[in-house]
């Protein structure tokens, strides 16, 4: 063999192998790949694409601790429970038939489950590595807490239900059918915004899915008027009524929604531990229709609450009519379900019970007859069960 073929002219640079110049080409193809991934995220103003793994991977329970969020503080006295222990049931309806109650909260992937009954502490359980003083996200349970708000303010005479939306934030104003909803509308599921429930874990980017991730929550809302229907025609559960509405309350009220859930609830009804609500950004908009992060018990103390028809220690925290309101579902079923200003109802004629709810199993469950509250906190599908866990608790509550 020629040497010449074999080595280098002397000075020439020696030749890069084969291996090593793919190895370099894939290097380069995923950074290229990596940085229109970020200049992607950075354009639609979401997290970037580390964040996004993140929220992947992480449990639905524990997300809240991977955005901004502002303190909701508790008091410097907790309203304390008292603690009246009774035994689980041994088993518990499911599907059909019956089931053991530790294979319930197995199966359904429960995180934290308490019940009280005449405001005493009857039961609680927390599967390994949560116990009583772990915050996890209430998820959609925070459209109830709007809710609560809003009732106070119309107690208040800051909101009347008949307020057009656009009359509390007039740069939303579009001169068509968006300028007809009202608050109302919003509390009911009424509104006709379209924004999809988009839960798709792998393609986050559009409706409810990019409401959670963008860090511009106000420009979002500016950038979706679409309608679906005219205002009070039809209900469709959506996300950004939820939005649209505690930004009106926060607009009403002059405040924020952490502080004014914090002074107007959390306090009065002696939370034990201070709560968070995730923002859009640091310092910036509360996501109104999901993702306060707070304790079961905590979460048991608000139902106390409206199973106490809206008092606690003889103050009147809810007004009654308020209480009397998400009480009795609405006329139209949503979903199926009955439904009243962001509280769920087993069926649309029943107001026996009723519960706040969210996605992944969280759960706070009133039955003012029986003065039976019970709270779940899960790691469960987005919307898997929830009619066979309702019965659960009124077979629980029924005891």
């Amino acid at each position: 063999m020629n040497s010449r073929n074999r080595f280098p002219a002397a000075g020439a640079p020696a030749p890069v192998p084969r291996r090593r110049r793919l190895a370099w080409r894939l290097l380069a193809g995923v950074a290229a790949l990596a940085a229109v991934a970020y200049a992607g995220t950075t354009v639609m103003d979401i997290p970037p694409p580390y964040r996004l793994y993140q929220l992947e991977v992480a449990e639905p329970s524990r997300r809240g601790e991977l955005f901004p969020a502002r303190e909701v503080a508790a008091p410097a006295v907790p309203w304390a429970l008292p603690a009246q222990p009774e035994p689980p049931p041994a088993t518990v309806p499911w599907k059909g038939g019956q089931i053991a109650f530790d294979r319930f909260l197995e199966l359904t992937h429960t995180n934290a489950f308490v019940i009280l009954r005449d405001g005493k502490l009857a039961y609680e359980w927390y599967r390994p590595g949560v116990d009583a003083r772990t915050p996890m996200s209430s998820w959609s349970m925070s459209k109830s807490l709007v809710s609560l708000l809003v009732g106070q303010a119309i107690a208040r005479g800051k909101l009347r239900e008949s307020d057009r939306l656009v009359d509390l934030l007039p740069e939303l104003k579009t001169g068509g059918d968006y300028d007809k909803v009202t608050v109302r509308d919003l509390l009911d599921m009424r509104s006709g915004v379209f924004v999809a429930e988009n839960y798709r874990p792998y393609w986050p980017f559009t409706g409810a899915a990019r409401m959670y991730l963008t860090r511009d929550l106000p420009g979002f809302v500016a950038q979706n008027r679409e309608m679906e229907f005219t205002p009070g025609s039809a209900t469709a559960y959506r996300s950004v009524d939820t939005q649209l509405l505690g930004m009106a309350l926060a607009r009403a009220a002059g405040g924020n929604l952490a502080d004014l859930l914090a002074r107007d609830i959390w306090q009065p009804i002696g939370a034990e531990r201070s709560a968070t609500w995730n923002l859009d950004r640091a310092g910036g908009t509360e996501k109104a229709f999901c993702c306060v992060n707070a304790t079961a018990r905590d979460f048991a103390r608000v139902g106390q609450m409206l199973a106490d028809q809206g008092y606690v220690a003889g103050r009147q925290v809810v007004p009654g009519a308020w209480v009397a309101r998400i009480a009795a579902p609405v006329t139209t079923p949503l979903d199926g379900w009955g439904y009243s200003a962001q509280w769920w109802h087993r069926g649309p004629d029943d107001g026996e019970d009723y519960s706040a709810m969210g996605i992944y199993g969280q759960y706070t469950y009133v039955h003012p007859g029986r003065r039976v509250v019970i709270v779940k906190l899960s790691d469960h599908g987005t919307e898997q069960d929830e009619r066979s866990t309702y019965d659960v608790f009124r077979a629980i509550a029924r005891r």
